[in-house]
């Protein structure tokens, strides 16, 4: 059966990568994120990564607290996400996949820069590209520069890879009562205020009908299993 999803740009939390002692990164954390990915694209699907920087640092956060302008925090913001790009490239060649962390924040002593052709020459040699940076400017989110990286490389989805297995009504961790939604429009999620993405792509996503799928990192193989359907998600669809 064709794959609905084959070309599909995984959004993950920086976040989800830190220890429970509250150091920056979990070995563990990471090894089992970079087996979801061979996984996955033993499986035939082509991986684009965009990771927060959460775990070591937010730029929003920051600024809000008054000791720093919004631009220089997102700056610094930014930087972050390289560091755990490189952690994650590592990971997975590790693993035993190709992996390639390319910034839109040049630096090239660390890492390539990012560019949209080379970027899909690297995926369609099946090698997973780790796009850092950002979008390279501040006051955008990593959730708006993965539906921008996603749309620039014709991908088919944006897979967020969050901490609960889809988009509920309300926080279920509060309500025990909140309902798990199989499928939502844009629209529906933008006027129901669910907080799955940053308005700004939501938007972008609604204008190249990209969907996105929200599900669970918290689980072996969770990729490839939201992505086949065999585990629970919401996809939000045009």
């Amino acid at each position: 059966m064709a794959k609905r999803f084959r070309r599909v740009l995984v959004k993950l939390s920086g976040e989800a990568l830190a220890a429970h002692d509250g150091y920056w990164f979990d070995p563990k954390i990471l090894a089992g994120f970079a087996h979801d990915i061979v996984s996955a694209t033993a499986k035939g699907y082509e991986i684009a990564i965009v990771i927060g920087g959460g775990n070591i640092i937010r730029g929003a956060r920051m600024s809000a607290a008054g000791w720093i302008d919004r631009a220089t925090a997102d700056a610094m913001g930014m930087l972050g996400t390289v560091m755990n790009s490189l952690a994650i490239e590592n990971a997975i060649n590790a693993a035993g996949v190709s992996a390639r962390t390319m910034s839109a924040v040049s630096m090239p002593t660390i890492c390539e820069t990012y560019a949209r052709q080379p970027a899909l020459r690297y995926i369609e040699k099946g090698q997973t590209i780790v796009l850092a940076g950002g979008t390279g400017n501040p006051f955008f989110t990593t959730d708006t520069s993965a539906v921008l990286r996603a749309a620039e490389l014709r991908c088919d989805a944006v897979l967020k890879a969050t901490q609960v297995d889809g988009v509920y009504s309300a926080d279920p961790k509060k309500d025990p009562s909140a309902i798990r939604f199989e499928q939502l429009t844009h629209d529906e999620a933008i006027a129901q205020d669910l907080k799955v993405m940053d308005t700004a792509a939501f938007a972008l996503a609604r204008e190249n009908k990209l969907p996105i799928i929200v599900g669970s990192v918290h689980f072996p193989s969770s990729i490839t299993a939201i992505l086949e359907g065999t585990a629970p998600s919401t996809v939000v669809v045009p």
